[in-house]
């Protein structure tokens, strides 16, 4: 016997938080499927929000850094990063959650999640085309680079523990690893 699991769409997903079912609930809609997303121990939840503010000042008007907000996908998904690096499109986002082109990097903190974070939301973000996706690992305090999103996988991973690193959007912006990791 085989087993099928029922997959949501975007709008049931949508309809389900209107209607207050997954009120209290953590979780996200990863390629259709409801996931709970592990409680914020005190590391994650401090080093995602210095993080945010340091690449908030740093990056001025040329982005808007959002903090654990939804981002809507065309794979069934909306996940909930912790940073999302996005264009500043103002009262548009009144009317829906950025869509990849209006995101120009992602950064997940991750410790509990990180093999949720490396496999399974590597390949959603590169399948969506998002250029570029940052994953600090809390146990080891190294920043994982992916790029180049290729057929549903990115063709690029990078390892930092320090010095500098430039997003592809903003190759002239020169960004800490130290301030990321928050050492």
């Amino acid at each position: 016997m085989s087993i099928t699991l029922a997959k949501w769409t975007l709008a049931d997903y949508h309809q389900m938080i209107e209607a207050g079912i997954l009120t209290d609930r953590r979780v996200e809609l990863l390629r259709g499927e409801i996931v709970e997303m592990p409680p914020e121990g005190e590391p994650h939840a401090y080093c995602s929000h210095e993080a945010g503010e340091y690449l908030a000042r740093l990056l001025g008007d040329l982005a808007s850094v959002r903090q654990a907000k939804p981002i809507t996908l065309p794979n069934a998904s909306e996940p909930e990063p912790d940073l999302a690096i996005v264009q500043r499109l103002g009262r548009e986002y009144r009317s829906h959650h950025p869509y990849p082109e209006n995101i120009f990097w992602i950064v997940e903190y991750a410790n509990s999640s990180l093999t949720k974070d490396l496999e399974i939301k590597s390949n959603i973000y590169a399948e969506v085309g998002i250029l570029e996706y940052w994953v600090v690992n809390l146990k080891t305090l190294e920043l994982v680079v992916f790029r180049n999103p290729q057929n549903g996988k990115y063709g690029s991973q990078q390892i930092l523990t320090g010095g500098m690193v430039q997003p592809v959007a903003f190759p002239g912006v020169d960004i800490s690893v130290d301030a990321i990791l928050n050492r």
